[in-house]
């Protein structure tokens, strides 16, 4: 079921329902920042920066990214980028998955949709991994994943921001591939092009938002009373350090950028203590010039 307002969002009761499933990954997808570089391409991101990027830098922070996850005890999965695929770095958006399902996004800019365009990785996933292929960048609609949208994995509940990266066939698809149970769709403000700069879930438990962000000021307010009691709201200063980008990549540990974990107040770290969350930082501003940041860099494979 999809549902578009706040009043029908809570109507549908979904503080009981349950997937029965992780509320987080078993193992991370990166590809490795070979062929990375700011994308010349006119985009709709606005936390781009005009700052040239560091190749050998940028390799140090993706490979500290990949030992971070292996600390928490994960399993990951690197690829090689390619050159021309400039924001192969963010393959969230690209690719996801759901239980026996490799979905393939479809990508609002061309850069993008060659990078979605891998046989590579088609091949790996339908092959020695054994997924069902799910390619959306063959249907008429722009849907990029866990970019636009941020899923409560514990519930099967899909959170869906609007903008230039999504439209409304693209949530229809997106819910029908990731096998939702539930997904609100809304509209984010004009500035924004992605849900999961403003919006996270952690393991099913908690989430962090900047209500600004949305258009309607009764969707953020919905959403926080799915986490009553454990809704993390971030400041404007929070948000545009990438605060919202974070990850639950356990049940007790969210990782996020070195960047983001200097803004947070200590308010706001005390609070996902609380919640029993381990904060994990890494430095990624190589990759924060081109207007993403580490959970863009991680796709969750379940």
């Amino acid at each position: 079921m999809i549902v578009t307002t706040p009043a029908a969002f809570l109507a549908a009761e979904p503080q009981r329902l349950s997937a029965l499933r992780s509320p987080t990954m078993a193992a991370a997808l990166l590809v490795s920042p070979i062929g990375f570089r700011l994308c010349p391409e006119p985009v709709d991101n606005l936390y781009m920066q005009a700052a040239a990027i560091d190749p050998e830098r940028a390799m140090a922070q993706h490979h500290a990214v990949v030992e971070a996850l292996g600390a928490c005890g994960l399993p990951v999965l690197v690829v090689p980028g390619r050159e021309g695929l400039d924001d192969a770095v963010f393959p969230n958006n690209a690719f996801g998955t759901a239980p026996g399902r490799f979905v393939v996004g479809a990508m609002r800019h061309p850069s993008r949709r060659a990078e979605a365009a891998r046989e590579d990785l088609r091949a790996l996933f339908t092959g020695p991994l054994g997924r069902a292929l799910i390619d959306l960048s063959t249907q008429d609609c722009v849907a990029e994943l866990t970019g636009p949208l941020v899923i409560d994995r514990a519930r099967g509940i899909g959170l869906c921001g609007l903008t230039q990266r999504a439209d409304e066939a693209g949530c229809a698809a997106m819910h029908a591939a990731f096998d939702l149970a539930l997904t609100f769709r809304f509209a984010l403000q004009p500035s924004e092009y992605h849900t999961n700069v403003v919006l996270s879930v952690l393991a099913g438990r908690a989430c962090v938002i900047h209500p600004g962000s949305f258009i309607d000021p009764e969707v953020p307010a919905a959403i926080a009373l799915l986490y009553e009691g454990r809704t993390l709201v971030l400041t404007d200063e929070e948000k545009a350090a990438f605060v919202a980008n974070c990850i639950a990549v356990t049940e007790r540990d969210v990782m996020m950028s070195a960047r983001a974990a200097r803004a947070l107040r200590p308010a706001s770290r005390a609070a996902l203590e609380a919640w029993g969350f381990r904060v994990r930082a890494v430095e990624v501003d190589e990759f924060e010039k081109a207007g993403g940041s580490l959970r863009c860099m991680i796709a969750e494979l379940f």
